[in-house]
């Protein structure tokens, strides 16, 4: 059987957001979610991952798009020019890396105030992502693992899609989406040898890839069924963004509006005993990725001599 971990973004953004994804987990779908500690709707997400044991919880690392946790004097790289805030695309923060702009200390200040904000609101991290992902240039990356590592986390998402889960025909159909594709295959190309040898280093787990990064704002149902269809064997994440397009998600800075609640009705529309009988998926969570990390790294110590 395949391994599927479904895990939902922007956790603590709105609380439309907040509520939507716990609907999905309560239909036994979302298996996992991570936390923005920068969202205005925390205090009420932190409550729900409390009543919702069973769905496992990470930190969104934010980087892009919003505003540090610490004074903007003690990450000034990471800040566009001029402001108090983060650059606000992934397209600024490439060119700034590619500048040598972001310091690796501040990127691993600023995550680690992140991660440690969530602790405190009583928040078991089981892994991390980032926010617009970020985490896959390396240069972010190796900071975030030790960022993570001193909040004792040890795993992660791997942002890279399998390859040929959106179809070719699909793709050419939707010029924006062909765009999106081709960099997710660029990026695949050039990163992910790199990528995955600093996690293997650092010692974290990490999933064989994702699902649905290219479809961020394009997963209906039959774009979801489709990538599960073409699903490679192996363990994988499906990220997705569940929401309520209302009023509070009308005041918040995102692209993902009307498709958020599209998303949902996708999720929602399959269970668990489909994706074993149609799809031959098992549902999987970050937590469990991490137990069996754990258990493993034990056994392989254990035969040392």
């Amino acid at each position: 059987m395949k391994r599927l971990i479904v895990n939902a973004d922007d956790f603590g953004l709105t609380q439309g957001v907040n509520r939507a994804i716990a609907a999905c987990h309560q239909q036994g779908i979302v298996s996992s979610a991570t936390l923005m500690a920068t969202g205005a709707a925390l205090a009420e997400a932190a409550t729900l991952s409390a009543e919702l044991p069973q769905m496992s919880v990470g930190c969104h690392v934010v980087l892009v798009d919003g505003a540090p946790i610490l004074p903007a004097g003690e990450v000034r790289s990471l800040l566009a020019p001029g402001t108090s805030r983060f650059y606000n695309s992934i397209g600024e923060v490439l060119r700034a890396v590619a500048r040598g702009r972001f310091r690796s200390e501040e990127v691993e200040a600023e995550a680690g105030a992140q991660m440690a904000r969530l602790r405190q609101a009583g928040v078991l991290l089981a892994h991390f992502d980032s926010h617009k992902h970020t985490h896959i240039f390396p240069s972010i990356l190796r900071p975030l693992l030790r960022a993570a590592a001193s909040q004792g986390i040890r795993a992660l998402r791997n942002p890279f899609e399998a390859p040929g889960v959106v179809g070719v025909a699909e793709a050419i159909g939707t010029p924006a989406l062909l765009v999106r594709k081709s960099q997710t295959v660029l990026l695949r190309a050039v990163l992910r040898g790199r990528w995955l040898r600093a996690v293997r280093e650092a010692g974290f787990a990490t999933t064989d890839g994702s699902l649905g990064v290219t479809n961020t704002g394009w997963l209906d149902d039959r774009t979801l069924r489709g990538m599960l269809e073409r699903m490679p064997e192996g363990t994988w994440e499906l990220v997705c963004h569940p929401g309520y397009n209302d009023g509070e998600l009308a005041q918040v800075r995102t692209r993902l509006r009307e498709s958020r609640q599209v998303e949902m009705q996708a999720l929602q529309a399959i269970t668990q005993a489909e994706l074993r009988s149609r799809y031959r998926v098992v549902l999987n969570s970050f937590g469990d990725l991490a137990a069996t990390s754990k258990i493993s790294g034990a056994a392989e110590a254990a035969r040392r001599p």
